[in-house]
């Protein structure tokens, strides 16, 4: 006699708090998780950027050198670089043991909104609201970009770069994705200004987040919408959107203090997650377990599937 399989779980999500940090710079304008997961970057108005732990919300360490607030951040895949972006049309390399600046680039005409490594961190794209993508070779000490993408038409809000290929949105309401190696650009035309941008993490999809309130899943190839997910606000703040870690769900932050979770393929809200009163500014997905990283005014929340249960005694800081 044959059992019947047992039904698959569906996926969890996270919905418990395991902590706030109370970061003390500013309002928090971007929080990212590191390449493995253990650590989180937060970037704040008052000019500095953060290190954390994740297991215990304690400040790794701080960098200072920017000119004004810190925008955006990104972490080397063996975690010994950081690249940042600010307000003060600077991109900065960082030591991470040691704190100091190793680069300053400058190039852009004004506020840097998005920064990313390569893979192997050879080289640091960065998106400004000059509306140019600028490639920064990191093994040269020459001060000019090796390449300068400048399709776009209005400002660059967000980019991710996956091996050889560079999303970018831009406020003229385009998801543009180069081909590096091929030297082909491919426009998809949402019609509203762009937030947010990544792919999907079989490669195959785009999601993009704009000012219309809507998230869009793009098949990357044909640029055919596969789902749009609605019922957040987000009007007049650059807010994050993201796929989970094994892309079941879309997330995005919301001007109403809470995260949005919806169901990728049925397009059913699936979580509505309570932040707080203010904005959610910024969210992360850890890569490969269910933890979510949201920033809210000058506070990080770190969130799970599950309730920690060895470190509950833990006080919040």
């Amino acid at each position: 006699m044959a059992f019947p399989e047992p039904r698959p779980q569906a996926p969890q999500l996270p919905q418990h708090l395991l902590r706030t940090i109370n970061c003390q710079q500013g309002a928090v304008r971007a929080v990212r998780f590191n390449g493995d997961g253990n650590y989180i970057l937060s970037c704040g108005s008052d000019k500095s950027l953060k290190l954390w732990s994740v297991g215990r919300g304690t400040l790794l360490k701080t960098y200072s050198g920017h000119g004004y607030e810190v925008l955006d951040a990104d972490s080397s895949f063996d975690n010994s670089q950081i690249c940042s972006c600010s307000s003060d049309k600077t991109v900065i390399l960082w030591d991470v043991a040691t704190g100091q600046v190793t680069r300053k680039l400058r190039g852009h005409a004004g506020k840097v909104n998005c920064v990313q490594f390569n893979e192997e961190a050879t080289v640091t794209l960065s998106g400004s609201i000059d509306g140019t993508v600028r490639c920064w070779d990191n093994r040269s000490r020459k001060s000019e970009p090796i390449q300068i993408l400048d399709e776009a038409r209005d400002g660059i809000s967000s980019l991710k770069v996956v091996q050889h290929e560079l999303l970018t949105g831009s406020v003229d309401g385009r998801v543009r994705r180069y081909d590096l190696r091929m030297g082909q650009l491919h426009v998809d035309f949402i019609d509203s200004p762009i937030t947010c941008v990544c792919f999907s993490q079989d490669g195959q999809c785009t999601l993009s987040s704009s000012l219309d309130s809507a998230v869009r899943l793009l098949d990357k190839s044909t640029g055919e919408m596969l789902g749009e997910y609605k019922g957040h606000k987000m009007k007049g703040y650059k807010l994050d959107c993201c796929l989970s870690n094994r892309d079941t769900h879309v997330l995005s932050c919301s001007e109403d203090g809470h995260v949005y979770c919806w169901d990728l393929v049925e397009g059913s809200l699936s979580l509505k997650l309570l932040v707080g009163t203010a904005v959610v500014q910024s969210l992360s997905f850890h890569p490969s377990e269910t933890r979510l990283l949201t920033a809210m005014e000058g506070r990080v929340q770190v969130w799970s599937a599950e309730p920690e249960e060895t470190e509950d005694e833990a006080p919040l800081l």
